[in-house]
């Protein structure tokens, strides 16, 4: 049966992850507490994984209740704790030494910051696609291929690439239900410069984006739309969520149902 096995949170864009048992959607589509905290330089744009890979020498973690972020460097050289209400500027300066450029923190309570803003839902893999997309980069592991794609859904309980089914042509959405929530699949992901490096160490894999599109296109599946694959560096889908799902909760272990089959 498919059905739902990890739901990762990302509070903070392109920080870690926590693994919640259930969670809310929201009116805009997004998870609850999804990527709401942000990170920009002084123009404006993302200070992210794209275009800044020391993001991957830094360790975070959230704390929801007493909103805290709590941030340290991977050689243990630089930590700190702030409470984003009061050390805000505290943080920001913190931040700016840490990247070597000047970066704000903004908050979006209500919509987050997604990636995809014409499908902000929450994105889906399933396990046995993770353990696929590994065994094309050895030795990584499913653990650092699952940190690479940073995807918020994962199923399991169905084979590689069953989550291609989730989307059609270009204009079209395929309606799904996760327990009681409706979601509609739009788009396979179009990744970035974030998955060849490893999360750990921001290290790259050599080849990876080239190696990724070649073995993505030998093992599309035949239910998969093609038309989307303008090029087959894509892996798992984005999704809308229709407004009248706000308030509703998935939970680990909820059954995943089509209602518009491929």
């Amino acid at each position: 049966m498919a059905h739902l096995a990890r739901i990762l949170i990302f509070p903070v864009k392109s920080l870690e992850p926590v693994a919640v048992q259930s969670a809310t959607m929201t009116r805009s589509g997004a998870l609850k507490g999804d990527r709401t905290i942000g990170f920009f330089d002084d123009r404006g744009k993302f200070v992210n994984g794209k275009k800044q890979p020391r993001v991957h020498l830094l360790r975070s973690s959230y704390d929801a209740l007493t909103r805290t972020l709590h941030l340290r460097s991977v050689d243990g050289q630089q930590s700190g704790s702030f409470q984003l209400d009061e050390n805000r500027a505290s943080l920001q300066d913190w931040l700016t030494e840490f990247f070597g450029v000047t970066v704000g923190v903004r908050e979006n309570a209500v919509a987050g910051f997604p990636d995809d803003t014409d499908a902000p839902g929450p994105t889906l893999i399933s396990t046995g696609t993770l353990k696929e997309v590994a065994s094309w980069f050895p030795p990584v592991t499913v653990a650092s291929i699952r940190q690479r794609f940073r995807t918020n859904l994962e199923l399991d309980g169905v084979p590689a690439f069953w989550e291609d089914r989730l989307y059609g042509a270009a204009g079209t959405v395929c309606r799904f239900q996760i327990g009681d929530v409706t979601l509609e699949g739009t788009n396979p992901c179009q990744r970035c410069a974030v998955p060849p490096r490893d999360p750990a160490t921001g290290e790259g894999y050599p080849e990876f984006a080239r190696t990724f599109a070649r073995m993505r296109e030998q093992t599309l599946p035949p239910w998969a739309e093609r038309s989307r694959f303008n090029h087959f560096y894509r892996l798992a889908i984005n999704t809308k969520v229709p407004p009248d799902q706000a308030g509703k909760m998935i939970h680990v272990g909820d059954e995943v149902r089509l209602l518009d089959a491929r």
